[in-house]
């Protein structure tokens, strides 16, 4: 396969299939060197899989099963997987998996890691009285939340600010960074050496930062 070749992309998700939809869109433009050829669900009533379909993308909806590993990789398989892109995905994948896949998936996270791992970011976030906020887009490693952050978005924490008005920008700022990281990817420019993430043929030592916030009034 030559490098021009679009690289064949699956994308799993759990929920609504915002940022699946930022990327299937980003493929379909030129913007990321990649074809969406599959979307998987562990949740049969995932709206993301219907919006996937009116998007082109083949859907398939996975038992939730403690053996639902050996069905998502009998699908990756079939569609001749080359990465993968955690899109909302809910499930904790098992060691086993990742490393089979090391490298080559990467995921979004609500918050500015590696703080605010886990669930409920911007209500954490409002809670503790940050006054900035953001998204991580990282490699996918056996430590959850916890693999290398390639790019982060900055998000301000407004006075006043509620839940989900703080969700709504972030979000509308991980639909910007998920497809520049996943070009990226694609393009041969990030890579994965030495247990490490590589941009550019050199060692990403801190994440890139796009800076979504808005300038301060004088």
């Amino acid at each position: 396969m030559s490098r021009r070749d679009p690289l064949r992309l699956a994308i799993l998700l759990s929920g609504r299939g915002s940022n699946m939809s930022a990327l299937v869109r980003a493929c379909q433009d030129g913007s990321v060197a990649a074809t969406p050829v599959v979307a998987i669900s562990d949740r049969s009533a995932a709206p993301g899989l219907a919006l996937a379909r009116e998007l082109g993308v083949a859907a398939v909806a996975l038992p939730a099963t403690a053996a639902f590993e050996v069905p998502l990789e009998a699908a990756l398989s079939a569609a001749r997987v080359e990465l993968i892109a955690l899109a909302g995905f809910m499930r904790i994948l098992s060691r086993e998996f990742v490393l089979r896949h090391l490298g080559r998936m990467l995921n979004i996270h609500p918050s500015l890691l590696p703080t605010y791992r886990g669930l409920h970011t911007h209500r954490r976030v409002l809670a503790a009285g940050e006054r900035e906020h953001g998204a991580s887009v990282h490699f996918v490693t056996p430590e959850l939340d916890g693999g290398p952050v390639v790019l982060q978005s900055r998000v301000a924490v407004l006075p006043g600010d509620s839940e989900a008005a703080l969700a709504a920008r972030v979000l509308a700022s991980e639909h910007v960074i998920y497809p520049r990281a996943l070009a990226w990817l694609a393009q041969g420019r990030l890579t994965w050496q030495d247990d490490a993430a590589w941009l550019d043929g050199r060692p990403l030592s801190t994440p890139v930062v796009e800076d979504f916030r808005a300038p301060v009034p004088r």
